[in-house]
């Protein structure tokens, strides 16, 4: 495993999420404008190519994933992920200080989100980890999370009302997923070419990226429901990646009673704030109009990508 530099993952993450939440602004923008698609439609990615603003935001979110990546090759998952929720603190202060418009509440959700990432870093201190997991302890674990996301979508296709929410928890799961597959893939990248096509990380990530990103465009294209939409993403993905970071990459936590219970409310305190902000988003449900989003791509899209993400994208 790679000498671990948390200056360095520290940094680039921070790149990384200024990066992702600028890029996703016009990702969004541009996805509402597009013809409405069934679920999982390759017809909304061929419509979306042909915008050029999508397409350079896309660029935008190659370069953030370069970043996220020289993160997790630097500092644990647990770092990482949880400081990528910085995109969308990032997206909305740049939205008001051009907009010249300072909402108090969005502040405060602001300041929620940032205070509880801190203190939860601070409590946690994330170290160490795994540099391999085997297939068979990882297949409890990834039977689960694909049932959920199946049945995100399967109950999405079912109440049309709640698809929105349905397919964003889906993407939320894939870019938490993804993120912690492009750790696995760095490590295996270091023995060359040969040795990352030997293994089993490269190819599960070729398939979790990719379905991440459809999902984040559906999830985004799809109806006027982008506040929670936006929190359920941004919450999902660092949630599934310190739950499989801790359990899967064995990488340390403080664990004594006083930190769980102090981690938890950190991370609580982080979820509201997400929630707060995304709902003081500016948001106009006209196809004609510009909504913003916040949310990066996935971990894993380059890769989701997310990152999910993820990961994420979200001015007028």
């Amino acid at each position: 495993m790679s000498k671990a530099f948390p200056e360095i993952a520290v940094a680039a993450s921070l790149g990384a999420a200024m990066v992702f939440g600028v890029s996703s602004v016009a990702e969004q923008r541009t996805a509402k404008r597009v013809k409405s698609r069934q679920t999982l439609s390759l017809r909304l990615m061929l419509d979306l190519v042909r915008q050029p603003a999508w397409v350079a935001a896309i660029g935008g979110t190659l370069l953030g994933f370069t970043l996220q990546v020289i993160a997790l090759r630097f500092g644990p998952l647990a770092l990482v992920q949880p400081i990528l929720v910085c995109d969308l603190v990032f997206a909305v202060l740049i939205n008001s200080f051009l907009r010249r418009r300072w909402d108090p509440i969005m502040l405060t959700g602001v300041f929620a989100c940032s205070a509880g990432l801190g203190t939860f870093l601070a409590i946690a201190r994330p170290s160490g980890g795994a540099s391999t997991v085997a297939l068979p302890a990882l297949m409890p674990f990834a039977i689960g999370l694909a049932a959920a996301v199946a049945g995100s979508i399967m109950l999405g296709q079912r109440l049309h009302g709640i698809r929105p929410l349905t397919l964003a928890l889906a993407c939320g799961i894939c870019y938490g997923f993804a993120a912690f597959l492009i750790k696995l893939v760095i490590t295996d990248a270091s023995g060359g070419l040969p040795h990352l096509l030997s293994h089993w990380p490269i190819y599960a990530l070729a398939v979790v990226g990719p379905l991440g990103f459809i999902l984040n465009q559906n999830a985004f294209q799809q109806g006027t429901l982008l506040a929670p939409v936006m929190s359920i993403i941004t919450a999902c993905d660092p949630l599934i990646s310190i739950l499989l970071a801790a359990i899967l990459l064995k990488e340390t936590l403080s664990s004594t009673p006083a930190a769980i219970a102090g981690e938890a409310v950190a991370l609580a305190a982080m979820t509201t704030g997400i929630v707060v902000i995304a709902q003081r988003v500016p948001q106009v449900p006209s196809k004609k109009a510009a909504c913003v989003t916040v949310r990066r791509q996935p971990a894993g899209l380059a890769g989701s990508v997310g990152s999910r993400a993820d990961a994420a994208g979200r001015s007028d």
